[in-house]
């Protein structure tokens, strides 16, 4: 590996993150809540770390793909440990672990809390918590790639290994100008949305908080009543579109923009989505009309709470909890799907789906007609043999890491849909799950050991498996 490349760039991660933590310093100078001490130690400590190891000089050797994935795997490992520093030392946690699992559950926008009554935290803190939500949504490697030059041939491995998806490219040939039009995109969308939650009634400070959520697809809320505190149909409409919005494949926008719109619309990851949004959104809607009092209160909680999971965003506006055995489950089966690749949400994403699928298809014909050639088709054109194969790895691995994590906070003594659904929602980057961990309660229940499993299967889900393992992979480690 090329150490001091490594080295270097992890330094610039850092000091980006001190820059970051700025505008939640400067809100809690003017609010006075107590915790603009702590954000002042941890912009100094990070910023004079940064600078230190950006220093060191490197050679014009190009990065390796090895490299990129170490860098990645690294780099959210310690602005995590980082960006707990000022929840901790502000005392809104008793914890340093359980700090670190707060903002882990931030940047990998989970939006899993240990945490009751949000509504105590100071301003600061409470605007850092939904902005790393924002940071982390789009990626953090992204965002350091349109602020600071990069080589281009070194930044697309820092996009292969961080950016969600069974493959990542290029907009454009530039990557620099690619992560220009991602976060351009992903900036006016999540301004437009603030803007729409203004004027329909919800303060500023909440409108921006609650747009970071949204639009990094994360959850974290402001209150302990959640969405259904504003209790206002406008709002939970509005949430709803965008978190579909935001759960699409980016480069549908950038299609868009350049009017390609036959290309753009004809996406079958796409078409799928927004099919199994709607199909999942009818027959939940049937399911609970009971419950709900009525078909309309039950099409508008469903169609919230489908958004949300799909999305893997999180927000909730109703117990989904006391819903009946099948709507549950449905929702459990929609945290697995996840959204589409390329956008901000997780889940094992629509296109790895249908991949699967359609390879289950062609098995089955293959074995019928064992002389004929049948090619697993994606918008109309062969899925390549290496997309095949890294999607049934993908698949493989990532059914016997839930199964791995379960056992793991099983310790913690736990029912096993609690731990579960813990861990589904954890490794999706999804928030609540059922039971103990349910919309309305909170991941507080779990000991320090079993926060730190469930950390590891955030950023794990986050960064799709495999830059995790290579960190710690000893062959990774020699030249």
């Amino acid at each position: 590996m090329n150490k001091r490349i490594i080295i270097s760039t992890i330094g610039k991660i850092i000091f980006l993150e001190a820059l970051l933590m700025i505008p939640a310093l400067l809100i809690s100078l003017i609010c006075r809540d107590g915790d603009a001490s702590g954000f002042l130690v941890t912009v100094i400590l990070a910023g004079a770390v940064g600078i230190g190891l950006m220093s060191v000089r490197h050679s014009a050797q190009k990065m390796s793909s090895r490299d990129g994935y170490f860098i990645v795997a690294s780099a959210w490992i310690i602005i995590s440990l980082i960006g707990a520093l000022p929840l901790y030392l502000g005392g809104g946690f008793p914890s340093y672990w359980n700090a670190l699992f707060e903002i882990v559950s931030g940047f990998t926008t989970t939006g899993a809390s240990v945490l009751s009554k949000p509504e105590e935290l100071g301003r600061g803190v409470l605007f850092w918590r939904s902005f790393t939500h924002w940071i982390g949504g789009m990626g953090v490697l992204v965002f350091l790639m349109m602020v600071m030059p990069m080589e281009n041939d070194n930044s697309m491995h820092l996009v292969r290994a961080e950016v969600p998806g069974p493959t990542a490219g290029k907009l454009v040939p530039r990557m620099r100008t690619t992560s220009f039009i991602l976060y351009g995109i992903y900036g006016g969308m999540t301004l437009i949305l603030v803007a729409l939650l203004c004027l329909f009634g919800m303060r500023p400070f909440d409108s921006f908080c609650i747009a970071f959520g949204t639009a990094g697809t994360g959850g974290f809320a402001v209150s302990s009543a959640g969405i259904a505190g504003y209790n206002s149909l406008a709002i939970e409409i509005i949430l709803g579109v965008f978190m579909l919005l935001f759960g699409v494949n980016f480069s549908v926008y950038h299609l868009i923009l350049l009017r390609k719109f036959r290309d753009a619309f004809s996406m079958d990851e796409v078409k799928i989505y927004f099919a199994i949004v709607a199909v999942s959104t009818a027959a939940i809607a049937g399911n609970i009309m009971n419950y709900a009092g009525g078909f309309g209160k039950a099409l508008r909680q469903s169609f919230f709470q489908v958004s949300s999971i799909i999305t893997t965003t999180g927000f909730a506006t109703a117990d989904f909890e006391q819903w009946p055995e099948f709507s549950k489950h449905l929702l459990v089966l929609l945290m697995v799907i996840g959204a589409c690749a390329g956008s901000t949400g997780g889940g094992m994403k629509v296109s790895r789906v249908l991949i699967l699928v359609k390879s289950f298809v062609a098995e089955i014909k293959q074995i019928i007609n064992p002389k004929e050639m049948i090619a697993v088709r994606v918008n109309g054109k062969p899925v390549d043999k290496k997309t095949l194969s890294s999607t049934r790895i993908y698949a493989a691995a990532y059914m016997l890491l839930i199964c791995a994590f379960t056992l793991a906070v099983s310790m913690d003594g736990l029912d096993f849909t609690t731990n579960f659904t813990a861990v589904l929602s954890c490794f999706n980057n999804i928030g609540p799950g059922l039971n103990l961990v349910g919309p309305m309660s909170n991941f507080s229940v779990y000991s320090d050991w079993a926060q730190a499993i469930l950390s590891i299967a955030m950023l794990t889900g986050r960064l799709e498996i495999f830059p995790m393992f290579l960190l710690f992979a000893k062959s990774a480690h020699d030249r």
